[in-house]
């Protein structure tokens, strides 16, 4: 039977720990505090037991717990996971909407020992089926068909597809599945805390080329992450954070978001629903404070601060990010809601810049931040990897205390994605002020930003190929007011096509959500063209293609 090491050590095989000169910097600068990603909850516990940490007001609430009751809920499902037989070192895949149960999950894990990979309630068996396989997953935690979808069927196919994951735990019916389980901690040894250097959860990529990469953030790393982030936002225990995105991503994860809040012992108020008519009423309710939003949703409440009657004059912070918000938008934000605009531009994968609040607001309009670590080594070069001046377009690149060394077990996609001296290409094009702020000005990769997810164009290419009236396809992202970008699919028809009959967008729609694509990623738009414009190297050339098409 395998051991705890025996976990460990295969948890280790294809991650890229920070090492050299730069590690040795970041350790005389005492960035790291050598504690468990849960150390915050744990000494906000000790000093204030009472003091509100969690509102579920989710479909499952509502339901609130003080920082004593959360931390003794999560002690209970460590022991339940533990008692289940999960060991540290192995990998869980954890699946679930916004709720107090993806809160219990995700601690209970990290206090097991056991490494949650981080996965969205979009996604569908493709993505699910290809995390589970790459992070060597044992385990599959999710929810059951209350809000729409039946992650329970999702769990059947996983488990006909990848033989590893021998375990389903479900959070409400279980149906043929276990309960998540909880324990009593005093009958169950934990495990001592982990090493601090090894990777407490895995993050997913925002799928730049194909379907996405692990990234594997520590326990130093990531509460560097949060704690820093809660510097720049000015959180302190005052504050109120509405967990309005999707919990599992980077941003209200850890930006400061969920682990920032609790690093200085706010209070988290969980939604299912980011609506305006749902979340502007509990702004009112919570006195919410700070919350994040991508660009489209941020439209949607500007424009629903006219007719929703909720006070929500307690927002100090709007942090908008996931995808480059327009100058007009900002400007409108701050009109409606009062100078509560902040950008946010950041990646799974490390840096996060921020704008600060004690900006000037024309600033703060036009840039997408400034790094928010001293530590945080930016570049911007040219095609040929040159430095070019401030105020040149240019690939941004990065390297720094808190941002990967490498993609987990994906040595092709580490030797394109990192410079020899570790720097990381993110595929974003930016120009950099003297300053140090950044403005996005476009992606370099294949990636459509739409409402603030990135769509790999090839994975969405890939899928749509195996359609038999399909020959070719390219797909490309267009302007649209409210999503940022669209997805649209320019084919050209197979000869088996029958030629009076045009090609439906909800049948290709159903075609790839049968498949198993997350939903995010169907097409908004299909045009059937004759042919796709080339290069002069015979690659279909995509710029062209865009201006055809808009």
């Amino acid at each position: 039977m395998p051991t705890h090491l025996d976990d460990v050590t295969d948890l280790l095989d294809g991650f890229t720990p920070y090492a050299g000169a730069q590690a040795k910097r970041y350790r005389e600068a005492s960035l790291f505090r050598d504690l468990p990603l849960y150390a915050g909850l744990d000494l906000t516990a000790e000093r204030t037991p009472d003091a509100p940490a969690i509102t579920d007001a989710s479909i499952d609430g509502p339901r609130s717990l003080t920082y004593a009751e959360f931390r003794d809920a999560t002690l209970r499902r460590a022991a339940g996971f533990v008692e289940a037989g999960l060991r540290p070192g192995q990998r869980v895949v954890l699946q679930q909407n916004n709720s107090l149960q993806f809160a219990l999950n995700l601690v209970g894990l990290l206090r097991a020992g056991v490494v949650p990979v981080m996965t969205l309630p979009a996604h569908r068996i493709t993505e699910i089926a290809h995390l589970a396989v790459g992070s060597g997953a044992i385990a599959y935690i999710t929810e059951d068909g209350r809000r729409s979808y039946d992650f329970r069927e999702l769990a059947a196919e996983l488990q006909s597809r990848v033989p590893t994951v021998e375990r389903v735990f479900v959070s409400g019916d279980p149906g043929p599945y276990t309960p998540v389980p909880d324990a009593d901690p005093a009958s169950v040894t934990l495990p001592p805390a982990p090493d601090p250097e090894l990777p407490a959860l895995f993050l997913i990529s925002g799928g730049t080329t194909g379907l996405p990469k692990l990234i594997a953030r520590t326990h130093n790393d990531y509460d560097l992450n949060a704690r820093l982030s809660a510097q720049v936002a000015k959180l302190t225990a005052g504050d109120t954070y509405l967990v309005s995105l999707p919990a599992a991503h980077n941003f209200p994860l850890c930006c400061p978001g969920i682990l920032g809040t609790f690093s200085v012992g706010g209070h988290v108020v969980f939604t299912d629903n980011p609506s305006p008519d749902n979340t502007f009423g509990l702004i009112e309710r919570h006195h919410v404070t700070v919350t994040a939003l991508v660009p489209a949703l941020a439209q949607l409440w500007c424009a629903a601060t006219e007719w929703e009657p909720a006070d929500v004059s307690s927002l100090r912070l709007l942090q908008v990010g996931g995808a480059k918000l327009a100058q007009p938008d900002a400007v409108a934000l701050d009109e409606a809601l009062g100078d509560v605009v902040q950008q946010v531009f950041g990646m799974a994968e490390g840096l996060v810049c921020y704008t600060r609040p004690d900006e000037p607001r024309d600033l703060i309009h036009e840039v997408q931040g400034s790094p928010m670590s001293e530590f945080d080594e930016v570049r911007v070069v040219d095609e040929d990897g040159n430095d070019v001046p401030d105020g040149t377009e240019g690939e941004l690149l990065v390297r720094g205390p808190y941002t990967i060394r490498g993609y987990y077990r994906a040595d092709a996609h580490n030797e394109k994605s990192f410079t020899p001296d570790g720097f990381y290409r993110s595929g974003d094009k930016v120009t950099r002020l003297p300053s140090g702020h950044l403005a996005v000005t476009g992606r370099i990769k294949d990636t459509i930003v739409r409402a603030g997810e990135n769509v790999a164009a090839d994975d969405v290419e890939e899928n749509l190929l195996a359609h038999a009236s399909i020959r070719q396809v390219a797909v490309v992202g267009l302007p649209d007011e409210a999503l940022g970008e669209k997805i649209c699919a320019a084919v050209v028809l197979s000869h088996e096509h029958p030629p009076a009959t045009p090609l439906e967008l909800a049948e290709l729609r159903t075609f790839l959500r049968d498949r198993g694509l997350a939903a995010f990623k169907l097409p908004d738009d299909v045009r059937v063209v004759s042919t796709l414009p080339v290069t002069a190297v015979g690659k279909i050339d995509k710029k062209v293609l865009r201006e055809q098409l808009v």
